[in-house]
């Protein structure tokens, strides 16, 4: 999966890989020239007591070094910089398929994991690629170089090196083997450490108010506990590499001065040329070392790998059409026929042959009891999800065929729980309408009786309003999010119980003033109070996912049971009437 992952997104880079290849060879040769000019100048200059030579070859290895450092630091920089966009890539990648997804996908993976796979899963894939580039692609050629130029010093003592390299490949792979599952242990828990932080974070107030402290800090304690644990368990296995690693390499040195010591002896070979052997097992150990390196980083990045990928392979539920619908004829005529929606796995459908039909200039609400399937209906509409079964239509026209932006401009929701972005009162209000003045934003704001709070804000449209608008109450979020739809000015208006914060005065002015805006509008309400929806032109009862009723309040009060039901929850039997 690593390497699949690392071919999709290193494509575009294949002129500075190569150059990178090219500046890596290069100063691995190099590296690997000056052992053998250090043997000469000991056997040619120093035993011979010749200074011009010491002399001459002395420069010709400052020139080597020389190419060697500016190679490298070359490879280093192209190296880093192609790892930065293989990374930059990544994250670009799997944010735009997050944002492609439904309510669906986002419930399957969750927002702690999504952050934790854009985040930290894709720093491991790039830090694998950017020690690929400085590290894994010079030691293949300098071992290989290595034992090449001393089996031409000499093969007998050469022997050592068939015994080192396998012992250290073998140490090697039995530790990655065990890693690998550590890796992805950890990467779970580490989702497990961001849901429940981000949860105790979100959730603050709900704990201070039930004086859950303690509780909650055992809660993370445990998810930091676990995390800790796997952590400990992988470091103990990182820190038997290093030793084993070095004990091959100073046992191997041993042997090579042993017995290059028995072979000058015996004439068999110079001083200078067991000092280069040395440093070309040094050089050789190297290589492995910085391969054991990486493979001390490859379990972890291949695990990430694989979860970046399920985030790239996961098609959203909700696809654009092929051959779009690019205008609407009529005007804000919105129909359900025969709706249904069931969640995958699921064994009951959340909804069930659902018939709806609100028409311009009336306004349409829905009621039921608690997971009746109210907001699912209106999410239907705007595509947050598709129906599983029958249609949604808008202006005669199957919601599944019309182009996104064409449907945005025409459907308008106000979700059940408003969110605000991090900036300004100006910059949330036109989020749906950047173009919109601010005279029109100021009539929204008075229409969804939010003009007098936004006045009294120091810097009034240019207030800050902090991520998820928390520095301002819940009613006043609930009255931006409704101005921030009539900015937009849809056609149809889908108010998913956006009243429920507001107290009955409030309620009662905005109920008001929108019905003037919305007059020549479909509107589309669902709401728990029975005084917000009473005087609607059309009421649809919801129970256990299925329509059971349709009618005006007073023909609902005599003939449907389930809708007496909730407006006795409420009111008194005269109220009601």
């Amino acid at each position: 999966m690593l390497i699949r992952l690392l071919r999709t997104y290193l494509t575009p880079y294949k002129k500075p890989i190569a150059l990178l290849v090219l500046l890596q060879f290069l100063q691995t040769c190099a590296t690997l020239y000056l052992p053998t000019l250090n043997a000469d100048i000991i056997d040619n200059g120093v035993v011979a007591g010749d200074s011009g030579y010491i002399l001459s070859f002395g420069a010709l290895m400052i020139g080597i070094s020389l190419v060697q450092v500016v190679c490298n630091i070359g490879a280093v920089y192209y190296g880093a910089r192609t790892a930065s966009a293989v990374g930059r890539d990544l994250r670009a990648g799997v944010f735009d398929r997050v944002q492609s997804f439904s309510a669906r996908e986002l419930g399957h993976f969750g927002a702690p994991s999504l952050i934790t796979r854009t985040t930290n899963d894709v720093q491991q894939v790039q830090m694998l690629t950017l020690m690929t580039f400085t590290l894994l692609v010079s030691a293949p050629i300098m071992c290989v170089g290595g034992i090449v130029l001393a089996l031409g010093l000499d093969v007998p003592l050469s022997g050592v090196l068939l015994a080192v390299v396998p012992v250290l490949g073998l140490c090697v792979s039995l530790i990655v083997r065990r890693l690998r599952p550590l890796f992805r242990t950890m990467q779970v828990r580490l989702d497990t450490v961001n849901r429940v932080l981000r949860e105790q974070i979100t959730g603050n107030r709900v704990i201070r108010a039930f004086v859950r402290d303690a509780y909650e800090e055992e809660r993370f304690r445990k998810a930091n506990a676990s995390l800790t644990e796997v952590s400990l368990g992988t470091g103990r296995m990182l820190a038997l590499m290093f030793p084993i690693v070095m004990t091959v390499v100073n046992v191997s040195s041993i042997a090579v001065v042993w017995f290059g010591a028995h072979r000058i002896d015996s004439g068999g070979m110079e001083i200078g040329a067991l000092t280069a052997f040395l440093a070309y097992l040094m050089q050789i150990v190297m290589s492995v070392m910085m391969a054991t390196f990486m493979f001390m980083m490859v379990p972890r990045a291949e695990v990430c790998a694989e979860r970046i990928q399920e985030v790239l392979d996961t098609s959203s539920s909700v696809v654009p059409p092929k051959a779009p619908v690019l205008e609407l004829r009529r005007h804000g005529h919105l129909e359900l026929r025969g709706a249904g929606f069931r969640y995958p796995g699921a064994e009951e459908p959340v909804l069930k042959a659902v018939d709806l039909v609100a028409l311009p200039g009336e306004t349409t609400a829905v009621i039921g009891s608690t997971g009746s399937g109210k907001s699912t209906l209106l999410g239907l509409v705007p595509r947050l999800f598709d129906a599983t079964d029958g249609e949604v239509l808008v202006d005669g026209v199957d919601v599944r065929t019309v182009e996104p932006r064409l449907l945005a401009r025409t459907v308008g929701l106000v979700p059940q729980k408003p969110y605000l972005f991090a900036g300004t009162v100006a910059t949330n209000l036109r989020y749906g309408n950047p173009d919109a003045t601010d005279e029109e934003l100021w009539h929204a704001l008075e229409v969804a009786q939010a003009k007098g709070f936004v006045e009294g804000l120091e810097n009034r449209l240019d207030a800050t309003i902090a991520q998820g608008g928390t520095n301002v109450s819940g009613g006043q979020r609930q009255r931006l999010a409704i101005a921030r739809t009539l900015v937009q000015r849809p056609e149809i208006y889908l108010f998913d119980d956006s009243f429920s914060a507001l107290d009955y005065a409030t309620d009662a002015a905005l109920r008001t003033a929108l019905a003037r805006e919305t007059a020549e509008a479909t509107v589309v309400i669902v709401a728990q109070r029975v005084s917000t929806i009473r005087d609607a032109d059309r009421i649809v009862v919801l129970d256990e996912g299925r329509v059971v009723g349709t009618g005006r309040h007073h023909e609902l009060m005599a003939d449907n049971e389930t809708y007496r039901e909730i407006v006795l929850s409420q009111l008194t039997e005269a109220e009601a009437a």
